[in-house]
């Protein structure tokens, strides 16, 4: 098949392209690796990071704040006000959504009971680094991170280039650990000392990244399994093919296993994108790798909106991009997506590159019951209870009694009937 045309598909077909999170090889091997790093610590960190080309070419591991800061300073003025406008833009988008929450308190008999909102003491913020260096990634989870008000922030990111390293500096890093993979994943999580045991471990990776995080979770907090990019574009007679081409093959240059779609309302559509995918292919320089992603999706020709809308929910991709008249209206129909992209100037790329909502999305098929990242990764809700006058508690100290013995929990009924006035 022609790498720059998209597979031709029927929407009974599209159930085989749903894909489990993790496959279960993966998962076999990065057990192994997972447990390597929680029973031996920083020997087995250093051994696997050394083996899987982690390292920078000095072989350092981990870099403290000062050298964070210093090589913050080496970029260009240019550089460095990239860098602290991205942030600023994450920050006010996680600031908001920090302010949308909010500690309440209720009468209940006798006395309140209330949910306090507190953010956890440490958190790991994994950002990828195989291919390319991506310090939004770093930007994305470690200032969120910090707006929450998470006490201590640790970044991983393997192979950590100077930008890498100054965007954890912006983003108010205390570490850098320079480890990917499942190591990394392991070493948040479990511990390797001087790496702390984190409260909750954040951001995309790869099938190794993912799996560790599946496999860790439990004994820490996770926020998704977010792995390989997937876009979705829904679009009709009106959209631009040239856009969708240009769409599709910013995701398709991430991973060879990055998945693009196109759903279209229009039959010739597909053909329009075809072309625009091969001249704009021609000169990417990533071309290799967005050729092996455009592979694995597909696009489908569907008769109206309701099938567009069932196909979209059936599959939950991670990014949902809507180039069609009414966006806004089929975007209200919709539910299973990590972001959605309203119109064809609301690109997905703006979201990678920090306009606001967070990049770090579910993906494969997690979009079902999972949403982006967020500053509620980095917070607990916890609940409390007063009773201030006891006498009016009376019924309920009852209650709570009786309910206690249809259980056949006595020693609870007598706890309660104790608290009777």
């Amino acid at each position: 098949m022609n790498a720059t045309k998209l597979r031709r598909l029927e929407a009974c077909q599209v159930p085989e392209f749903v894909r489990i999170a993790v496959d279960q090889d993966t998962l076999d091997q990065a057990a192994k690796i997972v447990k390597a790093v929680k029973e031996r610590g920083l020997e087995a960190l250093s051994e696997i990071a050394a083996q899987v080309g982690d390292l920078d070419p000095l072989g350092k591991l981990i870099y403290s704040s000062n050298e964070l800061q210093a090589a913050y300073a080496s970029l260009t003025v240019d550089q460095q006000g990239l860098l602290e406008r991205t942030a600023e833009k994450i920050r006010r988008f996680a600031s908001a959504q920090r302010e949308s929450l909010a500690e309440i308190s209720i009468s209940v008999p006798g006395g309140l009971a209330g949910q306090r909102i507190t953010p956890l003491r440490r958190a790991g913020c994994y950002a990828p680094g195989g291919r390319f260096p991506l310090p939004s990634s770093v930007l994305m989870t470690a200032v969120t991170a910090r707006t929450a008000g998470v006490e201590t922030v640790w970044v991983a990111s393997p192979r950590p280039a100077q930008i890498t390293l100054a965007a954890a500096h912006v983003a108010q890093a205390d570490y850098l650990l320079a480890a990917g993979g499942a190591q990394a994943i392991a070493a948040m999580a479990y511990g390797a000392n001087p790496v702390p045991a984190c409260d909750v471990v954040v951001g995309p990776g790869n099938c190794w990244v993912t799996a560790a995080k599946q496999l860790v979770a439990g004994q820490v907090a996770i926020d998704m399994l977010a792995g390989p990019s997937e876009l979705v574009v829904v679009a009709d007679a009106t959209a631009d093919p040239g856009l969708i081409a240009a769409d599709l093959l910013a995701q398709a240059e991430h991973d060879p296993q990055a998945i693009c779609i196109l759903i279209s309302l229009d039959q010739a559509l597909p053909d329009r994108v075809d072309i625009e995918l091969e001249a704009q292919l021609s000169d990417l320089p990533t071309r290799a790798t967005a050729a092996k992603a455009l592979a694995n999706g597909f696009c489908l020709v569907v008769e109206n909106v309701d099938q567009a809308v069932e196909v979209c929910d059936q599959l939950a991709p991670e990014h949902l991009e809507l180039c069609c008249q009414d966006s806004q209206k089929v975007s209200q129909q919709l539910t299973n997506y990590g972001a959605v992209f309203i119109g064809a100037s609301g690109a997905e790329v703006f979201g990678d590159y920090g306009i606001g909502p967070n990049h770090v999305l579910p993906t494969g098929g997690t979009a079902r019951f999972s949403g982006g990242l967020s500053v509620l990764n980095f917070l607990k809700v916890t609940t409390w209870l007063r009773i201030d006058q006891p006498q009016q508690a009376g019924q309920f100290a009852a209650d709570a009694a009786a309910l206690a013995r249809l259980e056949g929990l006595e020693a609870h009924a007598r706890a309660a009937e104790r608290r009777k006035p």
